[in-house]
């Protein structure tokens, strides 16, 4: 039922309500028709259910499969070692969990545990919880509005609907009839809706819907679906698992039906089939992945991006489309004085008013006319409570660029915050100038009056209010200091200046006064608000932020394109996207009305053609987002009020804020910024990009490692070399492994990762020249262990020839960590020394290979022994001989101009 179309009368009637209210009978019969006015909570799983969903991944089955491979070996260190990174990856993925749930708490909590409501002609007050549609309920101001209600009564009515619609003002209400089916909820004016507050005057409205009716609940609802994504990182690791599957058991099939052609003992070419499957299993990886995640999530922390969720930071660094709120996020979130018309012209607010003519008369109007209040004990950097607006998205005091704190509407704390910052103080003037009587402002008149008194013992009538009725309202106007009659003329340039602040998507207020000698007699619009004289008018903005247009340059730079989503008006959200280069003209912008008249399937077509999307609802949010992901976009999608809960869930990463952010919006998010700040997006998706690019290395740098060690095994085993036994492969992949891929997460960033084009979700891990690179290299580490072991065979006994091929494929491994730092660039070009844990990982992993050979006792443990100086030098030169052999094969690709394909 649309009840903003239908008049009061009608309303009552369909509701089956009157004016006094509804009976206790009637209200009874209603709460077990509609049960409660609460929101539904979802069915959580249990403890025990989330944990063990965490195993239902193939490189998790794999894992398991390598525990107990190598138990059967006898290897029990590795079987606790494999088992303890399964159990640490499960239980981070329950922590992760939950933000469903805590996210519909939040909503529960910002409902009104109380509601004043007329039952049977008389006032009460019940709990919220046991309203039903057609109660009849009283607000005022600071009242939360308890349900959806259809107003009957508006007088002077302002609620803040900012968390539900995203408009940065509060809402106008009025009790008529609104013509059109196709409204959204903010321009829905003779609506108010759960969980809003209202913020001026006073109401008396009908309850249209309860509980998970509501709009608040349809957001609900949305939040409870279960809509589990798999991340772009979570489905290559999948895919890589399955390579692992059939990789190993094919290596296995073969060896095994080789030594058994070959008349070998069964049981001997079991153990070596487990041995090789043992040996390609990089069963460090999930842990490793883990934690270089982990550690680009603190990272990101010292850099004002909170990450709720480890596989988020991956994902960002795909991202191709931003949608961004406008408000706080793209803006500051301060409803700022940008320009003026005094004395015949247009002037920026950076100018000194107070010497300018007429300028002092329009600060004294600015700032007397005005009930926002200087908070004496705060400055502008205080608390967030003591900066919080009446648009209901909280600043730093209310955003002052004088560094005073000043609590009231956003408008008008930001003529005050003006006339402060050039030195006109409201505190002083009321000593002057004290407020003897007012005229309220009010949404049919348009206007708002108080009266002062004079310090010659006259009285001044100041007035502020919508220009097009203010002038009309004026016969005379203030021009170089001299009061004149108002003429047509005059009005020309008024209107012509306020038609060129609107088109700057700035909001226009006039001012007028006019001087009494006497104090006006009970104060009547009729008989104050006329023959008045004009003064000026302000221009006044929410501002975008300084350091955002170059984030959206960079954004475009790196192949990101920036959307705004706003529920402000089309012109203003036309105007900051302009300024901040999100758009050239209004052809790319849509609103929530015009979409309603476009389907799925042909928006789903022409969603390229806009960027900026202005006056939209939950549901537009969510259709915008999901016809970008249709698309196979990634998508990240920033909101703060509850009405952004929807889509932040149907994003690849919903970006909550961390200051104006609601619990709601902050609940559902996969990341939560600290300063509200578009900027920071930027930086995080830089810091996704280098993570990806990290754990591309580690996987290059393990595979690579585990390839050579599998092929060292396949061949040797087919010649019938008794090469490397499974304590070697497995004290190698223990010691080699773990900490060269730890510091290969810790690699920095590439110069140009911003210049680069998002990387496509459906692209595979191992393009870039990864898979080839794995391989190769892979196989030059088998090729250069097996030469050593075969000179080494030649010259010297079975002991030495182990011991020299365990050492060189160990070390091998370890050299090979630097060839990893870049697939294209020269090592010598990155910096031997610049990145320090890398030099630490190898010194480490280096000695604990060194020691099982020359500590007695632990080498006959091992089945090792000990080396002399030239079988060193043999082994050291093999680990060298990798790292030139790939620097040649670097400048061949550099040289060739194949590069870019391998980054």
């Amino acid at each position: 039922m649309l009840f903003h179309t239908l008049d009061t009368a009608e309303v009552l009637k369909q509701l089956e309500s009157r004016g006094e209210g509804l009976t206790a009978e009637e209200a009874a019969r209603k709460l077990e028709r509609y049960g409660k006015n609460m929101l539904q909570e979802t069915k959580s799983k249990s403890l025990l259910a989330k944990f063990i969903e965490q195993f239902k991944n193939v490189m998790i089955f794999i894992l398991l499969a390598a525990a107990v491979l190598s138990g059967i070996l006898g290897e029990w260190t590795d079987t606790v070692i494999i088992l303890l990174v399964v159990v640490l990856n499960a239980v981070l993925g329950v922590i992760q969990e939950n933000k469903a749930e805590q996210a519909l708490e939040a909503l529960k909590s910002m409902s009104s545990p109380q509601a004043r409501v007329r039952r049977g002609g008389q006032v009460t007050e019940i709990k919220s919880e046991e309203l039903v549609p057609g109660d009849i309920v009283l607000l005022e101001a600071g009242n939360v509005v308890p349900a959806d209600l259809r107003l009957l009564e508006a007088a002077s009515l302002k609620t803040e609907e900012a968390a539900l619609t995203g408009e940065s003002l509060p809402s106008d209400k009025q009790s008529g009839v609104l013509e059109g089916n196709d409204l959204v909820i903010g321009d829905r004016t003779n609506m108010a809706y759960m969980s809003s507050s209202v913020t001026y005057g006073r109401g008396v409205g009908v309850v249209t819907a309860t509980g998970m009716e509501t709009e608040v609940g349809r957001i609900a609802g949305y939040i409870s679906e279960a809509e589990n994504e798999v991340t772009p990182l979570q489905k290559k690791l999948d895919e890589l698992g399955k390579y692992f599957t059939f990789i190993i058991l094919g290596v296995c099939v073969v060896i095994f039906v080789v030594g058994w052609l070959e008349g070998r003992e069964l049981l001997d070419m079991l153990l070596t089939s487990i041995s090789l499957a043992v040996a390609a299993i990089p069963e460090g990886l999930p842990a490793i992945v883990t934690i270089i995640l982990a550690l680009g999530v603190q990272r990101m922390a010292k850099r004002k991006a909170i990450i709720r969720k480890l596989p988020a930071v991956e994902t960002l660094g795909s991202t191709e489309i931003i949608c961004s709120d406008k408000t706080g996020t793209l803006t500051l979130n301060k409803m700022t004085v940008e320009k003026l018309y005094v004395g015949g012209e247009t002037v920026e607010a950076d100018s000194k008013l107070n010497e300018t003519p007429g300028g002092e008369l329009l600060l004294q109007a600015m700032t007397l006319c005005n009930d926002s209040s200087i908070d004496e004990g705060k400055s502008a950097d205080g608390t967030k409570a003591d900066g919080a607006q009446a648009g209901g998205k909280p600043g730093p005091a209310g955003g002052t660029r004088s560094g005073k704190a000043i609590i009231g509407d956003p408008t008008e704390t930001a003529l005050v915050d003006f006339a402060l910052s050039i030195g006109t103080d409201k505190r002083e003037l009321e000593q002057h100038y004290p407020r003897v009587n007012e005229l309220p402002f009010d949404s049919d008149r348009k206007l708002m009056t108080t009266i002062h008194k004079l310090d010659n013992g006259e009285f001044r009538v100041l007035t502020k209010g919508a220009p097009d009725v203010l002038v009309s309202k004026c016969s005379h106007i203030q021009e170089n200091g001299n009061v004149l009659p108002l003429t047509e003329e005059h009005i020309s340039r008024i209107t012509a200046s306020n038609k060129s602040l609107a088109d700057e998507a700035l909001r226009v207020l006039a001012f007028a006064y006019r001087d009494h000698a006497e104090q006006p007699a009970a104060p009547s619009p009729e008989v104050t608000e006329k023959e008045l004289v004009f003064v000026g008018l302000t221009g006044m903005i929410d501002p975008p932020r300084e350091e955002v247009r170059d984030a959206v340059a960079v954004c475009r730079r790196a192949g990101i394109r920036p959307v705004m989503i706003t529920g402000d008006h089309r012109d203003t959200a036309a105007a900051i996207a302009k300024r901040l280069g999100i758009i050239d003209d209004d052809k790319a912008v849509l609103t929530g009305r015009e979409l309603d008249q476009i389907s799925e399937a042909d928006f789903a077509t022409r969603v390229a053609d806009y960027s900026v999307y202005a006056r939209v609802s939950p549901e537009h949010k969510v259709r915008i987002v999901k016809a970008w992901r249709q698309m196979g976009k990634i998508v990240a999608m920033t909101g703060d009020g509850v009405n952004d809960a929807p889509a932040l869930k149907s994003a690849d990463i919903g970006v909550g804020m961390g200051i104006t952010g609601t619990d709601v919006a902050k609940g559902v998010s996969d990341m939560v910024l600290a300063d509200d700040n578009f900027t920071t997006i930027v930086v995080a998706v830089e810091e996704g990009r280098k993570v990806y690019s990290n754990i591309r290395k580690a996987i290059q740098f393990l595979l690579s490692a585990n390839l050579g060690e599998v092929v060292t095994l396949f061949i040797a085993t087919l010649i019938g070399w008794r090469i490397l036994e499974p304590i070697h492969i497995l004290w190698i992949n223990l010691v080699t492994d773990t900490l060269p891929a730890l510091a290969l997460g810790l690699e920095k960033a590439e110069s140009d990762v911003m210049s680069k084009k998002p990387r496509k979700s459906s692209s595979s891990i191992f393009a870039g020249g990864v898979g080839i690179g794995i391989i190769y290299q892979g196989l030059l580490e088998a090729a250069l262990t097996l030469l050593v072991y075969y000179w080494a065979h030649t010259h010297y006994d079975e002991g030495v020839a182990v011991t020299m091929a365990f050492a060189t494929l160990g070390l091998l491994q370890l050299t090979h960590a630097f060839n990893v730092r870049s697939n294209t660039k020269s090592l010598f070009q990155i910096g031997l020394f610049s990145n320090r844990y890398m030099l630490g990982a190898s010194v480490i992993s280096g000695l604990l290979l060194v020691l099982v050979i020359i500590i007695p006792g632990l080498n006959e443990w091992f089945g090792v022994q000990h080396l002399s100086g030239l079988q060193w030098g043999i082994v050291c030169g093999a680990a060298v001989a990798i790292v030139l052999i790939v620097e040649l094969v670097k400048l061949v690709l550099r040289l060739s101009g194949r590069s870019k394909n391998w980054e």
